[in-house]
């Protein structure tokens, strides 16, 4: 099984959870447990927020294009945003202790500790597009 789902969306924050509802539906298609099902929501949701905050700075013009990839063991998730792209390594430490009690900056952190894969990448016609792929965890038997 490959299903492909296509959505551009505004840059307003109540496309992320139109995105989380798409998400909970391909996590339920591929099987994954519960909490695998709730950190890769979380973590795109996060990578939705940012395109639309960070990206897009919230414009009426600039769409959030998003793709999900939905296989017998994976699931994949492009995020594109249509702004001036940045350079992920240039973030600072959401770990470090003077870091510790920002109440945002986590979001990237968050994607990185609940997704197997994540890719940033600039697109050629400007914007940045996050990569997140979450494989199937395979099951124990008795």
């Amino acid at each position: 099984m490959t299903e492909t789902l296509d959505l551009s969306l505004p840059s307003k924050l109540e496309s992320a959870e139109t995105v989380s509802s798409e998400v909970k539906i391909a996590a339920a298609k591929i099987g994954f447990e519960d909490d695998d099902a709730n950190w890769v929501e979380l973590a795109v949701h996060e990578a939705v927020i940012n395109a639309i905050t960070h990206g897009n700075k919230h414009s009426d013009v600039k769409k959030v294009e998003v793709k999900l990839i939905i296989e017998d063991d994976a699931l994949t998730v492009y995020i594109r945003d249509k702004g001036e792209g940045f350079d992920p390594t240039q973030l600072p430490d959401p770990t470090d202790v003077d870091n510790l009690l920002k109440p945002s900056g986590r979001g990237i952190f968050y994607m990185r500790t609940f997704m197997d894969e994540v890719e940033h990448s600039l697109h050629p016609e400007g914007g940045t597009i996050v990569r997140l792929k979450k494989w199937k965890r395979q099951q124990q038997s008795a």
